[in-house]
Parts: C-alpha cells; sequence; structure tokens
C-alpha cells in the first residue's frame, strides 16, 4: 500500500477534477460535475478516487484544493461581508475618495463604509500628518455601530512604512470586539487606489473564507483525511488553511494558475506558452522558468481595478460546450452549454451544436456517439475548426514577447479543440494527464511568499535593503506554511526610481519552500 499520498483538487464551473499522486506519479484521476455547494462536487471526486483502487485516505499527507469560491462570490456579488473601508491620507488624497471606481452593486454588496482619516506617508516614509488616533475610533465606532466587523485599511505609502496600517488595526481590534482587519501593506503593490481595492475586496471575503475553509476541513476529515489542508493562490504556490481564512483575495485565478503549473511538471517544459481548454472558455497563459508570468500592470476584477499579484492570462469564449452559430460563416462562442455538455450535445444524444460535436466530426477526439455528428456538413465543419484555431493563434500572439514561434502545452478537458501547426507555435504539446492537469498542479505546489516594497537608500545600504526584503520574504513564506529549512529566494527585481530624491528603489523578493511533511 502506497504512502506519503497528495491530493490534488481544482473546482472549475464545469468539473470538480481531483488526483491522487505518490511522488512524481499520478496514482489515480477523476473529472465529475461540480455541484451548486462545490463541496458536494469535492467529495464525491474524493469517493471516486479512492472507490476503484487499494490507496487509503489514512496514508494521505497533504490535501491541495484550488477553488472558485470566491472569485464567483464578488463576479456574483453575493454572501459579501459588510466592510468598512478606511483611509489614512488626509489631508491628502481627498479628491478621489475609498470605493470611487467601484461598481454600485458591489459598493452596495458591502455596505457602502467608506471613510477617510489624517495620517499617511510620504514615499521616502516621512508622515503626511500624525495619525489621527481619535477621529479614527469615532470612525470605527461609527461602523460598528452600523454592525461592520470586518475592516480594510489603507495608509498611503504604507509599502514603504506600515506603521499607521497597524497602530489602526489595534485601535480597531481594542473597539470592535471578533474584529477583522484587512491591511493594504500586506496584500496589495505601490498604487493607492489600486492596492486599497484589493485589500477591501480581500475584506469582504473574510466571512466568506472562514465558511468555505471550515467546510473544505470538515469534508476532507469527513472522508476520513486527518491530513492538513492548502489552498491554491494565483501564484502557482500554496497557502495552508488559516493563512487562507486572512487573504482568501490571493486565491483568485489560481484555476488557471494550477493548470499551467501542470503542464509544466506533465510536458517537462518550463517556459512556453500554455492553453487550459474548459467546458465553456480558453485560458492561455505564459510559463517563465516553469511558473505563471505574473500582469506587469493593474489588473480589474469585475471592473474594479487592483495591483495584487495575478497571472498574466488572456481568457477567450472557447470551450468544449460553446455553441457553433451561423453554419454558413460559422463563430464559436463564447456562450456555451457547460456542464450540461453532456445532456445537450449532439454526440450525447442533445439537439445543441457544441465545439466537441465539431472536433469529433472532425476525428480529433471519439467522445459520444460519433454516428451523431456523421451527417455535418464538412465544408461546416472545416470553417468551425479554422474559426476555433484563429482565436487560440490570436490569443497566443498577444501574449507572446518574442516573434519567433513558441511551445504550445494544451490541457484541459477540452484540450482537443487545439490541433497541431497552430499558426505561431513551434510545435503543440499534448501530456498524458492533460485532462486534469489543473489538479496536478495544485498537488504538485510548494508553499510561496512575496515583498514589493519602494525603500529610500538615504540612511541604509543597497545591500541592508535586498536582504531586508529577502528575509521578509522569507518569513511571509515560512507563515504560509512552508517549513524553514526548505525556503529559497526564486526571484529578485530591483528598480531604481530615478524620478524620485532620497535614492528610492522599488525591490520585489519571491520565495517558495516545500511543505512541512516534506
Amino acid at each position: 500500500m502506497a504512502s506519503n499520498l497528495r491530493v490534488g483538487v481544482d473546482v472549475g464551473g464545469t468539473n470538480t477534477d481531483a488526483v491522487v499522486m505518490v511522488g512524481d506519479a499520478v496514482a489515480a484521476s477523476v473529472k465529475v460535475p461540480t455541484t451548486d455547494d462545490v463541496t458536494g462536487g469535492i467529495l464525491s471526486a474524493l469517493t471516486e478516487l479512492f472507490s476503484d483502487t487499494d490507496l487509503s485516505p489514512a496514508s494521505i499527507v497533504a490535501v491541495m484544493i484550488g477553488t472558485t469560491h470566491f472569485t464567483n462570490a464578488v463576479v456574483e456579488a453575493s454572501g459579501l461581508t459588510p466592510t468598512a473601508v478606511i483611509r489614512l491620507g488626509l489631508p491628502a488624497t481627498s479628491s478621489l475618495p475609498p470605493l470611487v471606481d467601484w461598481p454600485r452593486r458591489l459598493v452596495q454588496a458591502i455596505g457602502n463604509h467608506a471613510y477617510m482619516c489624517r495620517g499617511g506617508h510620504e514615499y521616502d516614509g516621512r508622515e503626511i500628518a500624525p495619525l489621527d488616533h481619535e477621529g479614527l475610533r469615532r470612525i470605527v465606532e461609527e461602523a460598528a455601530l452600523a454592525g461592520v466587523r470586518s475592516f480594510a485599511i489603507t495608509s498611503v505609502f504604507s509599502p514603504v512604512n506600515p506603521e499607521f496600517e497597524h497602530e489602526a488595526a489595534s485601535i480597531i481590534k481594542e473597539t470592535v470586539d471578533g474584529a477583522s482587519v484587512s491591511l493594504s501593506s500586506e496584500i496589495g503593490r505601490i498604487g493607492l487606489l489600486e492596492r486599497e481595492n484589493a485589500t477591501a475586496m480581500n475584506a469582504c471575503l473574510i466571512d466568506l473564507a472562514n465558511r468555505i475553509v471550515h467546510a473544505f476541513e470538515t469534508a476532507v476529515t469527513g472522508f476520513g483525511i486527518s491530513a492538513p489542508l492548502y489552498i491554491s493562490q494565483n501564484d502557482g504556490t500554496l497557502m495552508n488553511a488559516d493563512y487562507a481564512r486572512q487573504y482568501p483575495v490571493a486565491t483568485f485565478a489560481s484555476g488557471p494558475t494550477n493548470s499551467m503549473r501542470g503542464a509544466a511538471f506533465l510536458s517537462g517544459l518550463t517556459d512556453c506558452a500554455v492553453v487550459d481548454v474548459g467546458g465553456t472558455t480558453s485560458d492561455v497563459g505564459v510559463l517563465v522558468s516553469g511558473f505563471p508570468r505574473e500582469a506587469s500592470a493593474t489588473v480589474d476584477i469585475c471592473d474594479v481595478r487592483t495591483n495584487f499579484r495575478m497571472p498574466d492570462l488572456i481568457s477567450i469564449g472557447l470551450g468544449g460546450g460553446s455553441l457553433i452559430r451561423d453554419l454558413e460563416f460559422p463563430t464559436v462562442g463564447p456562450d456555451s452549454v457547460g456542464f450540461r455538455l453532456p445532456s445537450r450535445s449532439l454526440v450525447f444524444g442533445g439537439d445543441t451544436l457544441t465545439a466537441t460535436d465539431i472536433a469529433v466530426a472532425a476525428g480529433l477526439t471519439t467522445i459520444g456517439d460519433p454516428g451523431l455528428v456523421a451527417h455535418l456538413d464538412p465544408m461546416l465543419v472545416a470553417r468551425a475548426r479554422t474559426a476555433m484555431q484563429d482565436s487560440l493563434a490570436e490569443a497566443v500572439d498577444r501574449l507572446k514577447i518574442r516573434p519567433e514561434d513558441v511551445p504550445l502545452v494544451a490541457v484541459g478537458g477540452g484540450s482537443f479543440l487545439v490541433e497541431q501547426h497552430l499558426p505561431g507555435t513551434s510545435k503543440v504539446v499534448m501530456p498524458d494527464n492533460g485532462p486534469v492537469a489543473n489538479a496536478i498542479g495544485a498537488a504538485i505546489a510548494q508553499v510561496g511568499g512575496e515583498v514589493d516594497r519602494i525603500f529610500s537608500l538615504q540612511e541604509v545600504s543597497r545591500e541592508e535593503v535586498l536582504d531586508l526584503a529577502r528575509q521578509e520574504a522569507i518569513q511571509r513564506t515560512i507563515d504560509a506554511g512552508a517549513s524553514s529549512d526548505t525556503v529559497e529566494i526564486v526571484e529578485v527585481e530591483e528598480v531604481p526610481l530615478s524620478y524620485l530624491p532620497s535614492s528610492a528603489v522599488r525591490v520585489r523578493v519571491k520565495a517558495i519552500g516545500d511543505l512541512e511533511f516534506t
């Protein structure tokens, strides 16, 4: 009987995928429909995963889950916690108050509690104004009377000096019993509004995070698994359950990221393009040294500008369930039958022409009954195939930073839609177990931590600044669940800010480490 098993689960909009791995080998894998409560799909996946093997749940040393819960909550503006968004920056920044660029439905969903208070720092760490303790207490008391228990604190240039944010957190916890506080210096990057937005988004997900992580833990332990639970982050690494409760926003886009990490593992390629084809959409990204390339600019989430780390992705409306319209000049998607593919697609006896039907008619896959699509006009099939390849090729081309062709790894349940000789690619690789690459990416992931701050070199040396950033990144990685003796620095980026005085420099450091059980 195998020991030291790792279980990876990825919850998608159409399917919940799960794998059990022994070392670097995939011992078993399953793909089951995602359920409305999502947790039910996880239990179903675990049950099926172990039903046909002699593997024992007692031998599992870790469970890793990638989830869409938190992204869906923001998209649907449901289940969000009433949140007080407090900015420490007066007398500066008053022209653009907190939540100024949020859609009204999201502002209303979190209660529209936006406040400003004196405080904040300059880019070199000098105070804009002293923190107004009494004013802050009045704000906190007013928010508490309105029923708010979750607070998002943003201080101007807190990535340079987080002192006021920590002081504000202490005041809030002294004033409001059971309050949860999200600090922008721990979540976002340089850029006040975007960092503030990311922090507010994290704070409004805190209660949901507690419920979801508890539900995951209950499902796992209810299945007889006593191993620790880890949640996937959107940079291809993991965080432990307690860390996920505190930083749920770090799970955004973790599904495509898991697929990309799984693609690197399965293909052996570390620098390439990856396309993850699901039932509704295809996510296209780029791997650099085995990790997803991060977006360098701001990222819009439900029309809200944020600047926390996110993978550089392009999503297109092409999936196995994509609808085929206009039979003379066919278009593919973006609408899809989604998880209803097994009942609505022609090859399964349904009445809806989908991308899967085109692929079966073209001989690209043998899903369902090929006889049910034998009547399709070959010209229609050819034109639909061309339309699909054109949209994929355009997405790959938009992500490339060099003109030459790049290798492409195709994974996901609908990867059969990606054909060889795709324009702009040097080769198309479809690895074994590619349909469950997302769950494999979760299972093999390491723990990560990152620091992105501006430092002044007036009073300290460059070497001291870099050492401080490295130590902070290492500590964040350990806090997220890594074994301290395995943590290593994998990326250091240093950008002198010549347009600022004081010899300012922006330093970004990323560290990764292995889980404790290794």
